[in-house]
């Protein structure tokens, strides 16, 4: 199979300063066909074998508004919950091929049928980068706000959920903090779910980022034995990260129960030694985010389904499309 993705990206070499702007593309992924959920298949050598590996099919670049006629393109005619989006925002120490190959596999292991987007900040893909990286995703903070409110423009959009992880969580909240002080909480109705996986966020950071955005869209994939979020707390002064609360200890479970969001612990589901990655390479995870993402909504009946033809020709709706219940997710 193949999966488009809508890519952002305030990436920079070296030699250009990073100025937190953004450019865009859209970029087809191929998934093997003997694909493993959870996996990323790569070649251990040589050059990727597309039938096999994860390839980058095809990149077409795009400007700004060529960028969103795009998406509102792929909207068109869509029903339900095909017509959402997804934006995925990735964490510390990830470069853009790993950022791309990650989503197209949680979009084909959770089953995900609406517009795919990525949006890639400039993190320099390092173990020892840390600093840097926070430097990196603080200077995208604007990039990313001026993205969602654009999002929630582009005609036929249903729901704009959010997939971030570790440091891409603190980004995410940070912005989503900006728009609900600029008075536009919940993206103006369009706000979807917002996951965050491993986050790697101080504790009272996201206090505050919560006041402000509000715990209703709101879910926390949490582990207590992810090491890497125990690094970054040592890093910060032995500062609690949210993403590595234990639920089983009173005084956390405390603090997970004041915040009011919706709390999956997964540690048990850690794969690997660090335990940060559970979110998309446990089986059982990502296909909860995946029913998470496609649950239906008694508010979305089909008749919402927006027809988007050409540049500067009228948005019209769809006077043929006929309003039906979606059945009901299979059983978690």
């Amino acid at each position: 199979m193949s999966v488009p993705l809508f890519v952002a990206s305030t990436r920079r070499n070296e030699r250009v300063v990073d100025d937190g702007s953004a450019k865009y593309s859209l970029t087809t992924i191929g998934v093997p066909r003997d694909h493993q959920t959870g996996a990323i298949e790569k070649p251990s050598f040589g050059a990727a074998d597309k039938f096999k590996h994860f390839t980058v099919l095809s990149k077409r670049s795009l400007d700004e508004e060529d960028f969103y006629r795009e998406i509102a393109t792929h909207v068109s005619g869509r029903i339900g919950v095909s017509r959402d989006i997804l934006l995925y925002v990735h964490g510390f120490n990830t470069g853009l091929d790993e950022a791309r190959f990650r989503l197209a596999q949680i979009v084909a292991d959770g089953s995900f049928s609406g517009v795919t987007a990525l949006f890639s900040w400039n993190s320099r893909g390092g173990l020892f980068n840390y600093e840097s990286d926070k430097e990196a995703a603080t200077v995208s903070r604007d990039a990313l706000e001026k993205i969602l409110l654009r999002l929630e423009q582009t005609p036929g959009v249903g729901r704009i959920h959010i997939l971030a992880h570790s440091m891409g969580a603190w980004l995410s909240m940070e912005t989503l903090r900006a728009v609900a002080i600029s008075g536009h909480a919940d993206l103006d109705g369009r706000l979807g779910q917002v996951m965050l996986a491993n986050p790697d966020i101080d504790l009272n950071v996201f206090q505050q980022q919560i006041a402000r955005i509000g715990p209703g869209h709101v879910s926390i994939f949490i582990a207590n034995n992810d090491r890497a979020l125990s690094l970054s707390s040592r890093i910060a002064g032995d500062r609690p990260r949210v993403g590595a609360l234990d639920p089983s200890k009173a005084e956390d479970k405390s603090e997970l129960d004041r915040l009011g969001v919706s709390v999956q612990d997964i540690s048990s589901f850690s794969t690997d030694f660090v335990g940060h990655g559970a979110f998309s390479e446990a089986p059982d995870v990502v296909k909860k985010i995946g029913g998470q993402l496609t649950a239906p909504r008694a508010d979305d009946a089909n008749k919402h389904a927006i027809i988007y033809t050409q540049p500067g020709e009228p948005v019209r709706r769809n006077p043929n499309v006929e309003t039906k219940e979606l059945p009901p997710l299979p059983a978690q």
